[in-house]
């Protein structure tokens, strides 16, 4: 029987991203969450292969109790258990903290229910690190495939998984071992219309509670803001740029325009006028 387990997180919409000027930090109240869209192909990847060569698919999130609302889209989705893992000692957690929980997490589910594949999205698109996937592998000694496109094939007899991964300038597919790590580009499934038996049972679905009081015991040094070496010390809306200069070959002639672009390519002054851009 397969097992995949895809970690997923709920993240403020980014079309509305507001920052705190003190903290630093994502203003969330008041704004839209969704469900973190390269997760969300990483489900239906998953739900794929589940019904492929049969077996259940186990979604985890860190996050507040609003993540509910995420992990039951993922059950709608196909999914089989949920678990919200949701604390206040694992706030203002940073990469390095998250990966520590999630992969205590993955442990503790491997150790009652063997898993064959973890899956993650790319990047979390309000962070866009691309850390807690690769991260989470390292700690559980897994191999890690990042930017995959596509699952070729799973051999649960032989502990191998075929996969197609993106780089810069050409795919490479892949052979690993089983159990293994997957950091999904949304190529990697189509996420599929909701049957009518998952939509209702996803609307009655109670995901699982895991807190620092259990099942599973953490390291209190590794959580939260306490466990994170990572300080953002400064953020901010990057200024707006002016319209760049243009010079036009009908009125200067192309010998002219090219002699004025070069003058101003030559000075600071005149580089900024033509990217648009303050000295």
């Amino acid at each position: 029987m397969f097992h995949a387990l895809v970690s997923i997180k709920q993240v403020p919409d980014t079309t509305n991203i507001r920052i705190d000027p003190e903290t630093n930090n994502l203003i969330r109240q008041g704004v839209p969450t969704i469900l973190n869209p390269y997760d969300a192909h990483a489900v239906a990847a998953a739900v794929e292969w589940k019904r492929k060569l049969g077996g259940k698919v186990t979604i985890i999130t860190m996050g507040p109790p609003s993540a509910v609302t995420s992990l039951r889209e993922c059950v709608e989705m196909g999914a089989d258990r949920a678990i919200l893992i949701s604390d206040r000692k694992f706030a203002g957690a940073d990469t390095w903290a998250t990966s520590y929980v999630l992969a205590e997490v993955v442990k503790a589910i491997h150790k009652e229910d063997p898993i064959d594949l973890v899956f993650f999205g790319k990047q979390a698109i309000d962070g866009d690190t691309a850390q807690v996937g690769p991260g989470v592998a390292v700690r559980l000694d897994l191999p890690v495939v990042s930017y995959a496109v596509k699952i070729h094939a799973v051999d649960l007899e032989k502990r191998t998984v075929m996969i197609e991964r993106k780089t810069e300038s050409r795919n490479e597919i892949i052979k690993a071992s089983l159990p293994a790590v997957l950091t999904c580009e949304k190529e990697i499934a189509e996420i599929p219309y909701a049957s009518l038996s998952d939509l209702v049972y996803s609307l009655r679905y109670e995901p699982e509670l895991w807190t620092t009081e259990g099942p599973i015991t953490f390291d209190p040094v590794q959580l939260g803001l306490k466990g994170s070496p990572t300080t953002v010390f400064k953020t901010g809306t990057p200024e707006k740029h002016k319209a760049g200069e243009v010079i036009k070959t009908a009125e200067a002639g192309v010998d002219g325009s090219v002699k004025t672009a070069l003058d101003k390519i030559l000075t600071v002054e005149g580089m900024a006028s033509l990217l648009g851009v303050a000295k």
